[in-house]
């Protein structure tokens, strides 16, 4: 039988603040907060999930790896560096591995780079191609504390950072290591931005998910970090499940058959029935096919009484850091809440009746008792599907 794996501290920053206890304030709250109208990400104002926190300081990586997206990564990691040291003193460097999930990287350093290039013929003395490489993450981490065993990101769009958990745990179990920073990371710029204008999926206004109004997402940034060992920790990820549509570039298959084989994978590997489940964070991006798929996986599989929130509206997409994020808002959800309480479903409440109907979370709503396990969904273009179950350990 393979150990189980645990997440043993969690470190995170998001458009609903930095740390664990300001973060579950807003996300519990009875009252919408994270995700505002903010100038500088397109030709007029956007409503998406800027980070306002304080940063940390990228004073101990070289200039190569300077970005706002391991600015984010660092900021996360100084909440549990003391445990992250402590787990490398206690296995050895090579024991420890880093394994993350991001789609942006430091693209946003190239962006402002090519605009200085346009402006003055000559790129920034600080900039570096370095800075946009999709392993860049995992690099300045593991440079950051030491750590000397596999470190690699994930990039599969929305999908990456619950990949990258699931990696870890695989590594985990196989012996390969004994402790991994795991988690996603992604930051906000303009290019990504205009991708997904260029796609009509971006509402100016404060996203709307399963609203029969629903038009389009809000782009965030955030970084979660967990350690994550086989010692017992408050929070065991005990089921994970991937799978791949195939079926378009962009659009999900529309019956939700890759998001269900994905949820059936790993409520098995969790050794869990549908009705076990306490609560689905859906990934709920507000788009129109995005979330009929869902709403029809998440229904034929664990019926119409699940309780299920999106919390998009709180903190925007976060893309590659969302499935890391999402999973951190479960650990909350089951850690330290001892009356229940549930991420808020924000909407307009305008059912859209060719859909099959949840149990959406009214804001401020708890089950009464602790929370014993989450089931959060990450969708991401190409059909890349992941799903996470956490259950209080």
């Amino acid at each position: 039988m393979s150990p189980p794996v645990f997440l043993n501290q969690l470190g995170l920053v998001c458009a609903l603040g930095s740390g664990k206890q300001e973060v579950a304030r807003a996300l519990f709250a009875d009252t919408v907060s994270g995700v505002a109208s903010h100038d500088g990400f397109a030709d007029r104002p956007l409503h998406v999930g800027l980070v306002t926190s304080p940063l940390a300081a990228q004073d101990a990586l070289p200039p190569s790896q300077h970005s706002r997206n391991n600015a984010l990564l660092l900021t996360a990691l100084a909440q549990i560096r003391p445990e992250v040291d402590a787990a490398l003193a206690r296995f050895g460097p090579a024991r420890v591995a880093v394994v993350l999930g991001t789609s942006t990287s430091g693209i946003g350093e190239s962006e402002k780079a090519m605009a200085s290039h346009l402006a003055t013929g000559e790129l920034p003395a600080r900039f570096h191609l370095h800075q946009q490489e999709l392993g860049s993450p995992a690099l300045a981490l593991a440079h950051v504390v030491g750590a000397k065993g596999p470190a690699y990101v994930i990039s599969t769009a929305c999908s990456s950072s619950a990949k990258a958990l699931a990696s870890a745990a695989r590594m985990l179990r196989a012996g390969s290591v004994d402790a991994v920073l795991t988690g996603g990371v992604d930051s906000l710029c303009r290019f990504t931005v205009a991708g997904f204008r260029a796609l009509d999926s971006v509402s100016e206004e404060r996203c709307n998910p399963m609203s029969a109004h629903r038009h389009g997402i809000n782009i965030g940034e955030a970084a979660a970090l967990f350690l994550m060992t086989r010692e017992p920790g408050p929070v065991r990820l005990s089921g994970w499940g991937e799978s791949s549509d195939a079926h378009h570039i962009s659009a999900p298959e529309p019956h939700g058959k890759g998001a269900m084989a994905a949820i059936q994978e790993a409520l098995k590997r969790a050794g869990l029935a549908p009705e076990q489940v306490d609560y689905v964070n859906l990934h709920g991006t507000a788009t129109v096919q995005n979330d009929a798929m869902e709403t029809r996986a998440v229904h034929a599989l664990l019926g119409p009484g699940v309780k299920a929130s999106s919390t998009k509206p709180l903190t925007g997409h976060t893309l590659g850091a969302a499935g890391a994020l999402e999973a951190a808002f479960a650990y909350l959800t089951l850690v330290d809440n001892p009356e229940g309480h549930l991420p808020g479903h924000f909407w307009d409440g305008a059912v859209d009746d060719s859909l099959p109907a949840l149990s959406l979370v009214k804001p401020g709503e708890s089950l009464g008792r602790p929370v014993k396990s989450v089931l959060s969904n990450s969708f991401a273009f190409g059909g890349s599907n992941a799903a996470l179950v956490l259950e209080r350990a």
